[in-house]
């Protein structure tokens, strides 16, 4: 079995087929006793790399999401899907409103310098805030080479070939590894969790500061 290690970052977001309500202070959006799930690209981050992983080319599948304590169950998914371990950064409710891209990869980076990962996967966005920021951002503080938008990953020795859509067209880069790849819609069709190891998996938790 190969020895490279995959980080997926995943994030809890307000569940798509809800319909959102501004806060009456016009702050955000209310998010109290609304249904949450994983982020859609987040979701077929996971599925790629829990699939290179039943390909015997990642030994193991590390999946970690920041914010409050209802975000372990969004890593209770990503284990039913497959991924070996979750990494809670809990952060507190009120900071979480406020967390951006650039927190958000910086964590990343320490997490993946701490995990010694050769990959880190991610959705191209989230349907939260459509930023689309982090995945280049966490590639920026490693210093390692970044694929976005990729709709196929390929794993060739020590590099990753990514093919990507751009405005006209597709585009081949081959990466050398470690490396950042970010997910878009055609890339899988994520499976769906087992939910008997839904139950039973217990992330770990890191305290945010």
């Amino acid at each position: 079995m190969a020895e490279l290690r995959a980080l997926v970052a995943v994030k809890r977001v307000i569940d798509f087929a809800v319909k959102i309500r501004v806060k009456p202070d016009k702050t955000g959006v209310v998010t109290d006793g609304v249904k949450h799930s994983m982020n859609p690209f987040c979701e077929i981050a996971v599925e790629e790399a829990v699939r290179l992983k039943e390909k015997k080319l990642v030994k193991e599948v590390i999946a970690v999401s920041c914010g409050p304590s209802q975000c372990q169950e969004t890593l209770r998914t990503a284990l039913a899907m497959g991924a070996d371990r979750g990494i809670h950064v809990e952060v507190p409710a009120a900071e979480a409103e406020r967390l951006g891209p650039l927190q958000v990869a910086r964590v990343l980076a320490k997490l993946a310098e701490k995990e010694k990962v050769g990959l880190v996967l991610l959705g191209k966005q989230a349907i939260d805030d459509d930023c689309n920021q982090t995945g280049q951002m966490t590639a920026g503080f490693l210093d390692w080479p970044q694929g976005t938008f990729a709709s196929q990953l390929t794993l060739e020795g020590d590099k990753v070939k990514v093919e990507r859509e751009v405005d006209g067209g597709l585009e081949t880069v081959r990466l050398k590894m470690p490396a950042v790849v970010t997910a878009d819609l055609r890339l899988n069709e994520p499976r769906k969790p087992r939910r008997r190891r839904s139950r039973c998996s217990r992330p770990g938790t890191w305290a945010w500061t």
